[in-house]
């Protein structure tokens, strides 16, 4: 089991003070996280395999850290991968995928948006005690199952309206891919290039420098979803609700 310790260090970078020691969970979660996102670039349905194993992995991590709120996050994701390996792998009666890469139509994009513009205001008013209950929420799991910890002491939120931003962008993005929405890479986009910054001024250089390759990844995403998306008949605020 010693290899789900953060305190397996793999490697010791020589970033910030001290240098930044890399555990082999969180490198082996980071390399499944880059191949799921790599493979779901490509529309590749092994993507969600890759997206299992990278959340479980992280769920693991923010355990031994005490962010038992992020860890509640990956149960989502966890949740929403299986969902998108089903809903990709569904087939018409010509055994052709169900899904097509599209665009929102111009009304979900506008309604997408408006909801969005509300939840990152109303979590960066109330981002602290959500994430309080949502803590709660998640020890009273583990301890239901048997696991003991104790409630964590809770700092107040560094960047609460980024911190926010990213939150609601990135359940909002999951969602979009696994209804095949060109959407969802424009807001990985957003979320990768604001993660960059926000990491490199919290000092954590190791995951900064791995959200570039990040967001470059995204922009291919991008890229090549907007011209399958066009080889399968749908532009942008064009296409019809599906």
């Amino acid at each position: 089991m010693d290899f789900f310790s953060i305190n397996n260090v793999m490697v010791t970078i020589p970033l910030g003070e001290g240098g930044y020691a890399l555990s082999w969970i969180e490198a082996v979660g980071t390399l499944f996280g880059l191949l799921c996102i790599w493979f779901a670039s490509k529309e590749k349905i092994i993507n969600y395999l890759f997206g299992l194993i990278n959340v479980t992995l992280f769920a693991a991590i923010f355990f031994q850290i005490q962010l038992y709120a992020s860890l509640l996050l990956q149960v989502f994701f966890f949740a929403a991968n299986i969902y998108g390996w089903y809903a990709w792998s569904r087939q018409t009666e010509n055994n052709e995928a169900a899904l097509k890469v599209r665009w929102l139509s111009r009304q979900q994009t506008v309604v997408l948006g408006a909801i969005c513009i509300v939840a990152i205001m109303l979590m960066t008013l109330f981002i602290d005690p959500v994430f309080a209950a949502l803590t709660h929420m998640m020890i009273s799991i583990l301890q239901a199952v048997g696991i003991s910890v104790a409630m964590p002491e809770l700092q107040p939120d560094a960047m609460p309206l980024w911190d926010s931003t990213m939150l609601v962008l990135s359940i909002v993005a999951m969602a979009l891919m696994t209804r095949k929405y060109v959407e969802n890479w424009l807001l990985w986009v957003v979320i990768d290039v604001i993660s960059v910054v926000i990491y490199a001024i919290q000092g954590v250089y190791a995951m900064s420098l791995e959200y570039v390759l990040l967001t470059a990844i995204a922009i291919m995403g991008s890229c090549s979803w907007v011209a399958r998306a066009k080889r399968n008949g749908y532009t942008p605020l064009a296409s019809a609700a599906s």
